[in-house]
């Protein structure tokens, strides 16, 4: 029997994920490198990208909550990983018997983690964050000498590891990024002066890692570019990356209509002629943003056409002109452009934003289907 048609569908190249991690980790060169799959990795889903990267070299995962590294860990995923934004009234117990790694950046974090690591009977493996200048999350410079004190005993008591030292660059300037790299090896020599020597220092994500060899130390971070997208909306990576995501629907209905008709909601487009509109079943609730409403373009029967009209909760019109388009054919919202389809970076750019958001907001109603 025969697949049945999915309306909304976003296949994942896991091949290419690996092909990208492989590239990128060649090209830094550093000891070790760190997969970002926080997001459900970016929309992409994050058990199967977390195998995908560490089968091309990846030798840690990050992300951002622990109920993400908890869900790794319940996969049987037992590679390093780090976990560095924490609800204030987190209680890191679990966190710390699984050996998960957790970034500490406030001394309220690093008392409430020593807390748990006690009840739990086992060393909590920590990364001190440093704010250098991103003015988020990270130990304030006036915090460094406590919480490297601190943290130095609680190394000799054994009720913590340090295993690394990291912050996060504003990618703002090349003047900025030179004054958060000085900062950060100031952060660097403090924490040795008091005893505090971790083998991981890690500060660039995918775009410094790319271009900055001074800002990759012993470990890189890479995001975006796994995914096989650029970390510029300006500029492409010198390394050749394959977009990992396709985004598909399914035509669900065709109509042709005389000239002067609206389509979709506030008649914001009316038709400049006869033509033939195709209804496409993905909108704002499956991520598709509603601001690039008659601006983007979507691949079908092998030729862009343009969404025309607003982009609507569930759906979304695409102008056909005299094509021969028929109910159930394949929709390319996006994918590589390499195939001639629209990429994330062109919705991103209808959208007035970045690709990061196009692919990271694909909801749950969308199928995700993963090709080896």
């Amino acid at each position: 029997m025969s697949e049945p048609l999915v309306f909304r569908e976003a296949s994942v190249d896991l091949a290419a994920i690996t092909a990208n991690v492989a590239a990128l980790a060649a090209h830094v060169g550093t000891p070790h490198v760190m997969a970002v799959v926080k997001a459900n990795a970016y929309g992409h889903g994050a058990e199967p990208v977390a195998r995908a990267a560490l089968a091309g070299g990846a030798d840690w995962l990050g992300v951002a909550d622990i109920s993400e590294a908890l869900a790794l860990r319940d996969a049987g995923i037992d590679a390093p990983l780090l976990a560095w934004l924490h609800d204030p009234a987190a209680r890191f117990d679990e966190a710390v018997e699984r050996g998960i790694s957790l970034g500490i950046s406030t001394l309220g974090q690093l008392d409430a983690v020593t807390d748990a690591a006690t009840r739990v009977g086992t060393p909590a493996r920590l990364h001190l964050k440093v704010d250098t200048g991103l003015s988020r999350n990270g130990l304030a410079a006036g915090d460094w000498d406590t919480a490297f004190t601190a943290a130095s005993a609680l190394q000799e008591s054994g009720d913590v590891i340090v295993e690394g030292l990291f912050s996060h660059l504003s990618n703002a300037s090349p003047a900025d990024d030179a004054a958060q790299r000085e900062g950060f090896e100031t952060a660097v020599r403090t924490a040795a002066r008091h005893g505090v020597s971790p083998e991981l220092l890690h500060l660039a994500a995918t775009a410094s890692a790319i271009t900055q060899p001074e800002s990759r130390f012993s470990m890189v971070r890479l995001g975006i570019g796994i995914y096989g997208l650029s970390p510029w909306s300006d500029a492409t990576p010198e390394i050749a990356l394959v977009p990992a995501m396709t985004l598909r629907g399914r035509v669900a209905n065709v109509r042709r209509v005389k000239a002067g008709t609206g389509a979709s909601y506030d008649y914001q487009w009316r038709a400049g002629h006869d033509t033939t509109l195709v209804l496409v079943p993905l909108g704002y609730a499956e991520g598709i943003p509603r601001q690039a409403s008659g601006r983007a373009e979507v691949w079908i029967a092998g030729k862009r056409h343009p969404v025309v009209g607003r982009i609507a909760m569930d759906q979304f019109i695409v102008d056909v002109g005299d094509a021969a388009v028929g109910i159930g054919d394949e929709v390319i919202v996006f994918g590589d452009p390499a195939t001639g389809a629209p990429s994330a970076d062109d919705w991103a750019r209808a959208a007035g934003t970045i690709n990061y958001e196009i692919v990271t907001r694909i909801g749950q109603r969308v199928h995700r289907r993963y090709e080896a």
